[in-house]
């Protein structure tokens, strides 16, 4: 939702600025992937397609075609999605699928991003390996696009400087307990105390939970930057056993007038927009006692005295 309502400040910022595509409107559509492809792709070609969009009885004109799409934001949907859109040369920006694959103008010839490729995060991983002279070293990935390519990239790097894998374990989607705890077999019975980590946060935190439970400590681990910079293991639960781990991180900057435009949204700033009263439901009405609700939504709350995801601007 944050994400969502960021892109809105920005189409907001160029339409309002005289000196940006003058004598153009910019506009927008926004689908919910529900974190699935198939939903995320019926988005996509609805979008560009033009297969939901309402005509006006009045002029019997519909809205002006679709010339880009937002999105999505994981490796795997943005490969599937892009596959389609480039063959109609609609282009489609990512703001956050970083694997090396979508580098290929030839397979994604409309496809562009406003993240760095893998490639770059996976030379750095090595070269830290090669700093301190960590030449033994372990490998975990998430069972996906992101992952399986990054592992493959790290692999043959490692190579080039001479390095060498002590194990290569991929982490199950369906986070299965018993390929949790083989894996910790795994890690637990090798001699590598340096154990590389390419996976978004939702793959490891059942392996970490089973770190917790195991008390294994004493291991180096390396971040990638999906889940080097997320709060979900910044607390004392997770401590003592990834305190001093070693991430890559996006360069971040500061995106001026952003943290007051969300902060100012009430549920009446756009009655249109059905997610918004979820989210405010989430956000002031959940506080419960049992099954009992002891406050309700009145629409007049401040975000700003909240601290959520939403109003930490940090990450953008």
């Amino acid at each position: 939702f944050q994400e969502a309502r960021t892109m809105v400040f920005a189409i907001n910022e160029i339409n309002n600025n005289p000196r940006l595509l003058p004598n153009i409107t910019l506009g927008y559509q926004i689908f919910d992937n529900c974190l699935r492809l198939g939903v995320a792709f019926r988005g996509a070609i609805a979008l560009f397609s033009g297969t939901e969009e309402m005509v006006s009885d009045l002029n019997c004109k519909g809205p002006p075609p679709v010339i880009g799409i937002i999105g999505d934001p994981g490796s795997t949907h943005s490969i599937a999605i892009s596959s389609v859109l480039g063959l109609f040369r609609v282009p489609m920006i990512s703001f956050y699928a970083t694997c090396s694959c979508l580098s290929n103008r030839k397979k994604y010839p409309s496809f562009f991003r406003t993240i760095p490729s893998d490639a770059f995060q996976v030379w750095a991983m090595v070269q830290i390996l090669n700093h301190f002279g960590w030449t033994w070293a372990g490998l975990l990935y998430s069972d996906d696009d992101y992952g399986i390519y990054a592992a493959q990239a790290f692999h043959q790097e490692m190579q080039l400087f001479g390095l060498c894998a002590a194990f290569s374990e991929f982490l199950p989607q369906d986070n299965n307990l018993r390929d949790i705890q083989r894996i910790m077999e795994v890690i637990q019975s090798s001699t590598a105390r340096v154990i590389i980590v390419f996976a978004p946060t939702a793959f490891l935190i059942p392996l970490m939970d089973e770190v917790v439970l195991q008390n294994m400590t004493g291991r180096q681990w390396i971040a990638s930057e999906a889940w080097a910079t997320s709060p979900m293991f910044h607390t004392s639960r997770y401590h003592p056993f990834l305190g001093g781990t070693l991430g890559i991180a996006i360069r971040h900057g500061e995106i001026q007038g952003l943290q007051d435009f969300l902060i100012r949204l009430r549920p009446n700033t756009d009655q249109r927009n059905n997610m918004l009263k979820i989210f405010w439901e989430n956000i002031f009405g959940k506080e419960t006692d049992g099954e009992q609700v002891k406050r309700f939504c009145t629409g007049l709350e401040d975000l700003s005295t909240t601290n959520t995801p939403y109003t930490d601007v940090s990450g953008l």
